[in-house]
């Protein structure tokens, strides 16, 4: 016994002093975040464990620290670890301990926003529906106890789970930051007095979870000590802490922005990203973390919005299927290896700035030792001729030169020396139709019997179905004879809505559907004419969300579903006449037969499915088909054309909601290349109008296995599944772009080689990727047969941008680069 123990004692305390050895002190001042004493210049980037798989993070953490990232940062789901109250899921992609620990594996930082409120464009902005349910909670995020007694305990689960693990970098993990609360500055005056007493209380909750590491709060101007307070936006240059002893730190730096149904493809131009991020660091920034570094999907129904789509590619440096997006991803390295090259100047040297009129400013960083310049040109549309120190640079507008000698320039956001990549979906030579079998959904006991599980005199949020499922219905008997004021030959049914799609029923007959457009305020009438009959009738009503509001002052408030009024009108002469049915008794049920709680498709009996002819454009009915992965490793995608709307299943995992039927509003697209001069936002550089707001859905290949693979949709609206394929992403074209003296890199996927030279040319090149063209000066010497001598057959080439290489060239002042478009 006395052995037992002593070992028992011996083994806890070599634990314990491991811990201690590996701790890692991370404090801060008021230029950095410090690491053991050394202030440190930080390049962060936002992956969301639950919108990949567990097969997937290593790669795109791997990818991540090879373009010069030094910390992931990941929200945390509440509403995905505790959909149900005290029921906890941590499996699969939700394995958060995991995925710290795999940022771990790679040696880099972590950083954990907790929240739990997350915005993130996730359903209901990460709050799990049961908490909106509970008894005394009126208003989330609020003094409101039972609310507060509920974050308090999910945050003190995920600090424990942390802490069991030793994944904070007090305890040797990679953890150095922890986030609370979520954005509140933007919206907190609508909460009135209690806001500010909120605050304080969040931030002394979070303190009193002694994390041995600092706490950040978002878009907080207020927030107390000891949180620092933090900037998200396209443009954090201007941002200045709220106490001068705590650094300028950018938590949400947008590489792109998301996308609704009904939306065209914002896009974020890789100039004006790197601008953005390069001024942030000339004027003191020290930390700076993009949102998003990779996208991923939204899995099952996760996405929030509402409306926002099941791709959250966000036109990141990693793509949705987590390939490179170039030239984002390189031009970003090559910048991250810069300021990297520059972190003891910009933490430590001396500051000052000489104005050189014209919007042009030069900053400059010197230690005893030591110097390192920026160059920034904020003008949109003059470049400029910036003379200093005796030597004459260009510096474009809307750009960033460094020069981390103060001589030399090293980088410019402007002069993108990164190729280009044009991806394709590609089906296998030997793809073959898909064979389906199919049934209806069975709604005869509700649409004409009207059985539910639950009846109350009023109408209902669908809030109240603790989010089950996408579907509610609503349902209601009226009894109407030809003596009734409100009967006559022209009687309608009116509804009012503010759920984001309506389906009506009347005495089993279906009257049709009425759905929100990506513009709207998701209130609607839905007014239809019916033939009601004497006596009975039955009025059913299916409300479908497409993800509960993610944000907005007390957002959790916004009612959805059937609302109300619900109206029969008649008419009598020229009289309106109208009968309200919102306070009779209704029956309610959530969700379909064929779905259980979790999202989970349930067992159905195989004689179930039909193989005669194929109903196409037909509502309510499930469609499954088995077929082989494609071979190879190249990601997956799902066309879904020609279908309407519902929700698709591989081996019975989710891949998200579909709705290719919703096509991208026609207004302002992009038609000629965007001018990445002057201010971003969303409605800047928008692209693919006039075509199904998403037709590709990502199928992981850890959904796959050998042999047959199960496909099983649910089409709510009507389709027709002969089109739907698999195909896999594929690098169609390689574009290489360098500036004079710099060297043009071109590579296809690795295990891909370049197989032909479309294009090349040097001097200055117009067009872009794919539509390149000789410009008015141009090489001497065969510039398309070196580049087929130097690139055909390898999997990457690199060749100088050198004069003596291509002959010379006398573009009296134009910019001359090399250009060459490869097939890969």
């Amino acid at each position: 016994m006395a052995c037992s123990i002593f070992t028992t004692f011996l083994l806890l305390s070599v634990f314990l002093s491991a811990c201690t050895c590996n701790a890692t002190k991370v404090y801060h001042d008021g230029r950095a975040i410090t690491i053991d004493g050394q202030r440190r210049l930080l390049i962060s980037g936002s992956i969301h464990y639950p919108r990949s798989t567990l097969e997937m993070w290593p790669d795109l953490i791997k990818k991540a620290k090879d373009g010069g990232v030094d910390a992931i940062e990941t929200y945390v789901f509440w509403n995905a670890h505790e959909p149900f109250r005290r029921h906890y899921d941590f499996s699969g992609n939700l394995d958060l301990i995991s995925f710290i620990k795999t940022i771990q594996d790679h040696g880099m930082y972590a950083v954990l926003r907790i929240g739990p409120y997350v915005c993130a464009e996730w359903n209901y902005g990460g709050f799990p529906l049961w908490l909106h349910n509970m008894r005394g909670i009126d208003i989330l995020r609020t003094t409101n106890t039972v609310y507060m007694n509920e974050m308090q305990n999910f945050t003190a689960l995920i600090v424990d789970m942390m802490k069991q693990e030793n994944l904070f970098a007090s305890q040797g993990g990679p953890i150095i930051l922890a986030q609370v609360e979520n954005e509140y500055g933007n919206v907190m005056t609508s909460y009135g007095d209690a806001a500010k007493a909120y605050v304080d209380w969040c931030a002394k909750m979070a303190d009193s979870l002694h994390i041995g590491v600092p706490w950040i709060m978002c878009q907080q101007e207020n927030a107390p000590q000891p949180m620092i307070n933090t900037c998200n936006g396209w443009y954090c240059d201007q941002f200045t802490p709220n106490n001068p002893n705590t650094p300028k730190l950018w938590t949400e730096n947008w590489t792109g922005w998301f996308k609704k149904w009904g939306g065209s493809d914002p896009y974020r131009t890789t100039e004006d990203l790197a601008y953005a991020t390069a001024r942030f660091f000339q004027v003191g920034g020290t930390f700076n973390n993009y949102y998003m570094y990779h996208g991923g999907t939204n899995f099952g129904r996760s996405a929030g919005g509402p409306y926002i789509i099941t791709s959250y590619d966000y036109d990141a440096p990693l793509d949705e299927y987590g390939n490179f997006n170039q030239p984002k991803y390189g031009h970003l390295k090559e910048l991250h290896a810069v300021l990297h090259s520059m972190e003891k100047l910009l933490t430590h040297g001396n500051v000052s700035n000489i104005d050189m009129g014209n919007s042009v400013l030069v900053t400059i960083y010197k230690t005893t030792n030591a110097s390192g310049c920026f160059l920034s040109n904020a003008n949109t549309t003059s470049d400029a001729n910036v003379r200093f120190e005796g030597a004459l640079y260009h510096v474009p507008a809307w750009s960033v030169s460094i020069l981390p000698d103060c001589k030399n320039e090293a980088y410019n956001t402007a002069k993108v020396n990164t190729e280009t990549w044009v991806k394709e979906n590609k089906a296998e030579n030997e793809a073959v139709a898909l064979k389906w079998v199919w049934r209806p959904e069975n709604i005869d006991d509700i649409v004409v019997k009207g059985k539910g599980d639950k009846t109350v005199c009023k109408l209902i949020d669908q809030k109240v179905a603790n989010d089950v499922s996408d579907y509610l219905w609503y349902m209601t008997s009226v009894n109407i004879n030809e003596n009734d004021p409100i009967w006559s030959h022209d009687m309608r049914l009116r509804v009012n809505c503010t759920g984001q799609v309506l389906h009506a029923f009347v005495n089993g007959d279906y009257l049709g559907k009425q759905y929100a457009t990506e513009y709207g305020t998701f209130h609607y009438v839905y007014e239809r004419k019916v033939k009601f009959k004497p006596g009975f009738n039955q009025i059913t009503l299916l409300s479908v969300t497409v993800g509960f509001q993610n944000y907005g002052p007390k957002f959790d408030a916004t009612t959805n579903g059937v609302s109300g009024p619900v109206e029969i009108i008649g008419k009598k002469g020229n009289e309106r006449v109208i009968k309200d049915l919102s306070l009779q008794k209704w029956s309610y049920k959530a969700g379909l037969n064929s779905i259980d709680r979790y999202n989970k498709l349930l067992n159905v009996n195989s004689s179930e499915w039909r193989s005669d002819t194929l109903p196409t454009q037909q509502k309510f009915t499930w469609y499954k088909t088995t077929f082989k992965a494609p071979l190879g490793r190249d990601p997956v995608s799902l066309d879904l054309e020609g279908l309407g709307k519902g929700h698709a299943w591989v081996n019975g995992k989710s891949i998200g909601r579909y709705w290719p039927s919703n096509i991208a509003h026609d207004s302002n697209c992009t038609v000629k290349p965007c001018d990445y001069r002057g201010k971003y936002d969303n409605t800047k550089c928008v692209r693919n109008c006039g075509i199904p707001t998403q037709k590709w859905y990502h199928v992981p290949r850890s959904f796959l296995v050998d042999g047959e693979n199960e496909l099983i949709l649910f089409e709510e609206f009507g389709g027709n599944p002969s089109l739907v394929n698999f195909q896999t992403i594929k690098v169609g074209s390689a574009c290489g772009n360098a500036y004079e003296n710099r060297t043009m890199e071109i590579s296809c996927i690795p295990g891909r080689n370049i197989s032909a030279i479309r294009f090349a040319s040097y001097g200055d090149v117009q067009g872009t990727c794919r539509s390149f063209q000789k410009g008015t000066c141009h090489e001497k010497n065969d510039a398309l047969g070196i580049i087929k001598k130097n690139c055909i057959g390898k999997e990457k080439c690199a060749v100088l941008a050198d004069e003596a290489l291509f002959g010379s060239v006398n573009c009296q002042g134009l910019k001359k680069r090399l250009v060459a478009e490869a097939v890969c």
